[in-house]
Formats: structure tokens, C-alpha cells, sequence
């Protein structure tokens, strides 16, 4: 049953990368890639390289979807607009405008486009003023979970555990290293599409992790060859992308967990109280307009995106030792589970290696994510920690037998 469901793990996740790569390769909405001067998209603010993604919330495809959505009068929404913490919200549709939403470089702008105000012409393209357009490929990947930084996070755990039972294989060169090798790489792909740095970082120390305690120096070797060209390629769709470089204090994303990191430190360090016990689970939510956080409201507001900060803030100092000692007592379990030899069950050494490097990985991610939050991730997390402590059960009682 081990064997069955770490496997199952590995399968199941390679599965899902047909739909990832099915969807990246049907892509998405009308990419706008050149734009007429005076035309309709390009007066309400749109411009080359951004992704029409819908209209009053319906998807679109084309351009000639785009139209027929415009000019389809659709009653205002009550619930749908959006609002943000300054109050404003965002483009409302009615039986006079459309909204139309496009993706642009990590966001999803919108404006609102009069039903009739559309030129004619005599196709789709020239009424929108569009010169040329593509399908649009820009979107993180996100699987089945509709969040890149959650798929990336179980990427990079499950890859781990493919990892490591690629190189528990003694001969790599057979049907089952061939189907590992193809499940591992599927998924380094797709974690390259996420664009997700931290899980990027993660992966890379997991993999150098899981060579150092479990293969010769030859796949050591090996490992650094390998990760120099995933690396750049990488960073070249993080380019490509994003627009920013692996480390950019400018980019919005790192400004704005600097910004949260230095407000979350300074309430945790406000009080004694809030040390020992932290400020309470989930208070950040109801209480941050007290303590002027996310710049007094003038930045998005969510966690603080970094688990032990997370922990820290919201449980106290002495809770996180608690974690920090619990994960280590894990660690050193399948230090010694992946070092101790298994019998030569390749797969339970597999599930060891993994499990580590997926350790290494996750916590070295959680620096600047807030995994341990996120219910996906953890939920597989929690999953392989139950595998490798079954495993280290089934060891111990053969150590035993055998002893016997």
C-alpha cells in the first residue's frame, strides 16, 4: 500500500500535466499584438502586449467573440465588481457598456467600452482597431488549482519525490527510469511556466539535497550540469513573462513583501504580548486597518508571505520554535530513514529522499511564501510525511525482525 500511493502521488501529478500543457498550448483570449491609433481598445487605455480575457466575465477567444460580446446587452451586476481596500471598484457593465478585462503583466486591468460605439468595418478586427493579434500564452500556469503559487508548491514537492525515486533506481536505463525521467521532466516544465521564483529556489535545493545524501558524486555532477540550462531558461521566461530579473527589490511583488515583512516585524515586536502569543489567528484580516498596515491601506492587503513570520505574528515567538522543532525532528527521521538503507526497496528510498529534499524545498520556499497556509500544500506535505513515517515503521519493525 506505501509503494501503491507514493507512486500514485507521482502519476497522478504527471497526469495533470496534459492539461497544463494542453492549456498552454490552445491558449487563451485575443492578445493584442498591434493596436490601430485611433482605434476603440486603444482610446479606453489597452496597448500591445496586453490579453483580452473576457467581457462582462464571459471568456473570449476571438475577436469576433469580443464584438458579439460588447454589443450583447447584459444587465449590471449586483455582487461581481470587485473592490479593493482604497474603496474603488472596478469597471461595472450595464445595457449601455461593456467591460472588458485583459491581462497585462501579472495584473487584470479593465475598462468599459460603449455597446454602440463600436466603428463598423467589415471584419471584427478592424471595428476593434486591431492590426494583428495571437492567442494569448502570458498566464502563469496554474494546473487545476487556479493558482500558480500553489501549483508550483506541489510541483516542487511531487517532483522531489519523483527525484528521488529516479535516483534510488539501479538501473535508470529501463521502462521505469524512462517513465519517471519523462513524469520529472513534464513537471520541471511545468514548473518554469508557473513563473514562481521561490518554488524555482526550492526545487534547486531539494534536488542538490536529495544528490548529496542519496547518489555518488558522478550525479552530483550530473544535477549542477543539468540545473545550469533549466536555470537559464528560467530566467528567460522570467524575463519574457514578468519583465523582472530573479532578484528585483523594484518589482512590485518583492517592494510589496518587503513593505509587509517590515509592518508585520513591527507589530510583533509592538508588544511582550504579541512575542508569547502572537496578535491571533486570522486577526490580520479584521485588524489591520488598526495597526496601519499594507501602507495604510494603500497596498493590497492578504498575509505576510513568509511562514515563520506568519507563525510568529499570529502565534507567538514560542510557537515557532515548537514548529521549527517539529519539522527538524522530521528531518532528522528521514536523514536517517534515506541513509540507513532499505532493504533495496527502491521506491521506500525514493519516498525518503524525496520526502527530504521536499523538506528542504518547502522550507526554503516558505521564506517568502506562506505555504504552510495554503491547504493544497500542505495537504500533499502532510500526505508524503505520513508515507515516510509509515515507511520508517515498516523499516523498524524489519530491523527488528531481522535482529530477531
Amino acid at each position: 500500500m506505501l509503494r501503491a500511493l507514493a507512486l500514485t502521488l507521482v502519476v497522478s501529478c504527471a497526469l495533470g500535466l496534459v492539461h497544463t500543457f494542453g492549456v498552454y498550448a490552445r491558449g487563451r483570449g485575443v492578445k493584442l499584438q498591434a493596436l490601430a491609433a485611433d482605434g476603440p481598445l486603444r482610446a479606453v487605455g489597452f496597448a500591445e502586449g496586453d490579453t483580452i480575457l473576457s467581457v462582462d466575465g464571459v471568456g473570449v477567444g476571438s475577436p469576433a467573440e469580443v464584438v458579439g460580446a460588447i454589443e450583447t446587452q447584459r444587465p449590471a451586476p449586483r455582487e461581481r465588481a470587485l473592490r479593493f481596500p482604497d474603496g474603488k471598484v472596478s469597471c461595472r457593465w450595464g445595457e449601455t457598456t461593456a467591460c472588458v478585462r485583459v491581462y497585462r503583466a501579472e495584473a487584470t486591468p479593465d475598462a468599459n467600452v460603449a455597446r454602440a460605439g463600436l466603428p463598423q468595418g467589415a471584419t471584427p478586427e478592424a471595428r476593434l482597431g486591431i492590426l494583428e493579434w495571437s492567442k494569448g500564452r502570458d498566464e502563469r500556469a496554474s494546473g487545476f488549482y487556479g493558482q500558480y503559487q500553489t501549483y508550483a508548491e506541489v510541483l516542487q514537492l511531487v517532483a522531489s519525490l519523483a527525484l528521488g525515486m529516479l535516483l534510488s533506481l539501479r538501473r535508470k536505463l529501463s521502462l521505469k527510469g524512462l517513465l519517471l525521467g519523462v513524469a520529472l521532466a513534464g513537471m520541471l516544465v511545468a514548473l518554469i511556466l508557473t513563473v514562481t521564483r521561490a518554488s524555482w529556489a526550492g526545487l534547486l535545493a531539494s534536488a542538490f539535497t536529495i544528490a548529496l545524501v542519496g547518489a555518488s558524486r558522478r550525479t552530483l555532477l550530473w544535477t549542477a550540469a543539468l540545473a545550469l540550462p533549466l536555470a537559464l531558461a528560467g530566467l528567460l521566461v522570467l524575463q519574457q513573462k514578468r519583465q523582472v530579473g530573479f532578484i528585483d527589490t523594484q518589482e512590485g511583488s518583492t517592494s510589496w513583501r518587503l513593505l509587509v515583512w517590515r509592518e508585520g516585524a513591527q507589530v510583533l515586536l509592538s508588544r511582550p504580548r504579541h512575542l508569547l502569543v502572537g496578535v491571533g489567528m486570522d486577526s490580520l484580516k479584521r485588524r489591520w486597518r488598526e495597526w496601519g498596515m499594507f501602507d495604510q491601506g494603500r497596498q493590497p492587503w492578504g498575509h505576510l508571505h513568509s511562514t515563520p513570520l506568519q507563525i510568529a505574528f499570529e502565534r507567538g515567538v514560542p510557537a515557532l520554535l515548537v514548529w521549527a522543532a517539529w519539522l527538524f525532528v522530521y528531518g532528522r527521521l528521514l536523514w536517517r530513514l534515506a541513509r540507513g538503507g532499505l532493504g533495496g526497496d527502491w521506491v521506500v528510498r525514493g519516498l525518503a529522499l524525496g520526502a527530504l529534499g521536499g523538506l528542504v524545498g518547502f522550507l526554503s520556499a516558505g521564506l517568502v511564501h506562506y505555504n504552510f497556509g495554503d491547504s493544497e500544500v500542505v495537504m500533499v506535505f502532510y500526505l508524503i510525511m505520513g508515507l515516510s513515517l509509515a515507511a520508517e515503521r515498516i523499516v523498524g519493525r524489519r530491523q527488528i525482525a531481522a535482529g530477531g
